[in-house]
């Protein structure tokens, strides 16, 4: 006689086992569909989701479960960033032939990889599930979605949302399904048994990702560093830069963390960032901060997105009416130094240099500590500054004159991949430099076939050139 288990008794393994089987059946299902049905599938998941009325009963959801952020910034992301991203993806050949390269002979044929495993973090738990599972659908994949433990009634309602959507379109509702009760014990068996680990959280868990035995894309640390130069618009850096700081009180990972202003138009600069609600604190004030914000070198969490009055009232700053972000005076970097690090928190440290190389010096003095090859940005409109910080800086994406946290996964006024999802490159431990995308979650197969006429090796000084060849002639 078969004796019935019961949800409660089974193991983490076993449950994640359940899933992933339900998973792979629903994405079987879907192998073999054509470019027009997969692309109804994903319009019909945003809408469901970024509707007029549905949107906004998200936003406030969110802010309730997860008390991180604000309103307006879960809004814009669950509203804007989905449609967004779906703009960004919808007309992108995902099934078939990619590409045909002639010259080379060769036709690339995307595959689905199979079950992708999504790690959503609490800071952004709202649209990440939506453009991860547009993302994998798009390549024809099933999504299993862990949330973090705080934001999993979030995490629920969207991906139920999503599910209702799929089931309208004729599809299988478990080509999306959500992990209703997180831990970290099912997080870990979803990242061994699923195909592909789409990990977008804190440090640990994506190095759990890493080690876990299967193929994985994981984001770095963020730690954005702004430059502001003399050819700047300083008006509308200031108000670009108090965008970035304050968009869903500094939830992202890409908001503002340091500022490096050149000496030229650092008191002008820093007039209009007080302006636009900037506090610049005192040394007394600044040490308070410090004490509040980090607790035995470890990121307080209580301070994480939260309004720049709750962070002053538990440091005990009396902060003046209509200040909406902190600005503290920092020099050094590192450890000893825990300002110029993350703070996922409204609060900025603010660097004074004497030009661009310097300021490019302090970047990477930085970024060494802490998101080196996540992001940087300058205010420029000097072409010769904006590249020589690209040329030198070990980063990802340097976004020229636009707001930080709003530019580098993507928006409307530039070209980025829309996504949350940084690739960090071997700087940040990634294997990636991506705005990670559909792309990124398919297998290609490469078609190869002969040329019409085979290439032939040219003569040693033709491929050498003479220089190498007499050099080394006389070396003996």
């Amino acid at each position: 006689m078969t004796q019935l288990v019961s949800d409660e008794e089974l193991t983490p393994a076993l449950e994640i086992k359940a899933l992933v089987e339900r998973s792979r059946a629903a994405q079987a299902q879907i192998e073999n569909y054509t470019q027009e049905q997969v692309d109804a599938l994903i319009r019909a998941m945003v809408w469901a989701v970024a509707k007029p009325g549905v949107a906004e009963k998200i936003a406030q959801f969110t802010v309730d479960e997860t008390q991180l952020g604000n309103y307006d910034g879960k809004f814009l992301k669950i509203s804007r960033k989905t449609r967004a991203t779906l703009m960004d993806i919808i007309d992108d050949k995902s099934v078939g032939i990619l590409e045909e390269d002639k010259e080379r002979n060769i036709i690339k044929i995307a595959k689905p990889v199979g079950v992708i495993g999504a790690l959503a973090p609490s800071t952004n738990p709202e649209a990440t599930p939506v453009i991860k599972a547009i993302h994998a659908v798009k390549g024809r994949n099933s999504i299993i979605v862990a949330p973090h433990p705080r934001a999993k009634l979030t995490n629920k309602m969207i991906c139920d949302l999503m599910r209702e959507a799929i089931v309208a379109m004729g599809a299988p509702a478990d080509l999306v399904i959500g992990i209703d009760t997180p831990s970290l014990e099912k997080t870990n068996e979803l990242m061994k048994q699923c195909d592909r680990i789409l990990a977008t959280g804190g440090g640990a868990m994506v190095t759990a990702a890493y080690s876990s035995g299967t193929p994985a894309l994981g984001v770095g640390v963020g730690n954005a560093v702004i430059t502001v130069d003399e050819t700047a618009d300083l008006d509308d850096a200031a108000e670009k830069i108090r965008i970035s700081k304050t968009l869903d009180l500094a939830a992202s990972c890409s908001s503002d963390n340091s500022v490096v202003l050149v000496d030229k138009i650092y008191d002008q600069m820093v007039s209009k960032l007080e302006g636009k609600g900037g506090y610049v604190v005192n040394a007394a004030e600044k040490d308070k901060l410090q004490h509040t914000i980090w607790h035995d070198g470890h990121l307080n969490t209580a301070i994480v997105a939260q309004p720049a009055t709750k962070i002053a009232e538990m440091a005990g700053i009396d902060l003046p009416e209509g200040k909406t972000f902190f600005i503290v005076p920092e020099t050094g970097y590192g450890p000893d130094h825990p300002f110029s690090g993350e703070k996922l928190s409204v609060v900025m440290a603010l660097y004074r240099v004497k030009d661009i190389d310097e300021a490019i010096l302090k970047t990477n003095q930085i970024q060494s500590y802490q998101g080196q090859g996540h992001s940087c940005g300058i205010y420029s409109n000097s072409d010769e500054n904006i590249l020589k910080l690209a040329n030198a800086t070990k980063t990802s994406r340097v976004m020229v004159n636009q707001p930080q946290a709003a530019s580098n996964s993507g928006n409307l006024w530039n070209g980025m991949r829309q996504t949350f999802s940084l690739g960090c490159g071997s700087w940040g431990g990634n294997g990636t430099n991506n705005n990670i995308s559909w792309r990124d979650l398919i297998n290609e197969t490469w078609v190869s076939k002969p040329l019409a006429v085979t290439k032939v090796i040219p003569s040693d000084e033709d491929l050498f050139g003479k220089d190498i060849i007499e050099k080394f002639a006389k070396a003996g």
